[in-house]
Parts: structure tokens; sequence; C-alpha cells
């Protein structure tokens, strides 16, 4: 379940707030000599400032690959080209951009939400194999399905405050 919180807070690094921050492209993947290969091992990625974004490839060939990928991702953002770098500018949000990465953020929250509650099945599900063959007490089996429960919910919460901070973060001008 922790694991579940670490992967919603990693999705969360990828949405964009006001200010330039290099998580936004995890997710971008370039297609390097036919194999899709994360942007981060292909270049050094940087933020000289609040505003801008460097790319710096370590193979000068794969700069407009690069480039397409970017353009191509969902990221929203246009890449400059000039010969040795790229730069990505991050203009302020308007808000109805804001709202927007808000319910993409919400979306986050929810897969992690499920991935928790899945695995709370699973567990529910082991305890009643055995107290069906007869390795626990019904009144075990109960004891431990109270406590996952409790567990789902603590995790459950984490996750609704990290999602609270990232909302905080999006709408902070």
């Amino acid at each position: 379940m922790q694991k579940a919180v670490e992967a919603t807070q990693r999705s969360f690094n990828t949405i964009r707030t006001g200010r330039a921050n290099a998580a936004i492209l995890d997710r971008v993947m370039v297609d390097y000599y036919g194999s899709p290969t994360p942007l981060k091992s292909l270049a050094g990625i940087s933020t000289p400032d609040s505003t801008t974004i460097n790319i710096q490839p370590y193979d000068r060939s794969a700069l407009n690959i690069i480039e397409k990928a970017i353009s191509l991702s969902d990221i929203g953002l246009t890449p400059n080209n000039d010969g040795s770098t790229i730069r990505l500018n991050i203009p302020p949000l308007t808000n109805d951009r804001r709202k927007e990465l808000v319910k993409t953020a919400a979306k986050y929250a929810e897969e992690g939400k499920v991935s928790i509650r899945n695995i709370r099945r699973d567990a529910i599900d082991a305890v009643r194999k055995q107290e069906k063959a007869s390795e626990i007490s019904k009144d075990e089996a109960s004891d431990l399905q109270d406590g996952i429960q409790k567990l789902t919910d603590k995790y459950v919460s984490k996750v609704d405050q990290v999602l609270k901070e990232k909302e905080s973060d999006i709408m902070t001008l």
C-alpha cells in the first residue's frame, strides 16, 4: 500500500505547476533506434530558472527525435531547438488550465486508491481462504479483516493528503 502511495506521488510529479520541474518529463518516451527509451536516459535535464527546462542530449543526433517526442507527448509544451539543446519555456498557467490539472491530479489519486483497494481485496481473500481451510478461527479472521480495513483507510487518507497538497501547489499563483 505504501508503494501505491509512492507511485501516486510520482504520478503527481509529472503534472506541471507554475514553475519548471524536470519531473514533468519523466513519462516522455523517445523512439531511439526503434525502442522506446525514457527521455532522462538520453539527455541531461536541468532547470536554470523557474520558467525554463533545458534538455542537453548525450547524443547530438538524437536532438530531433527528442524534440518530436516532446511535441507528441501530453505535457502541453512546445520545444525550442537551438541546434545543441532543447529549451522548454513554462508559461504561466491560466485558471482554466489549473482546473484541468487539478482534475488530472484527482484522476491519478483515484488510480492510487483503486490499487490500494485491490491490495485490500487480495488480503481479505487470503484471510477468508485461511478461515475456510480452518487454519484460523472466525474471530481471528474477523480481527484480521478489521485490521486490513484500518490499514486501507490509513493509506487512502495518505493519498487524499498528497492530493490536497498537489491541488494547493497547482492553484497557487
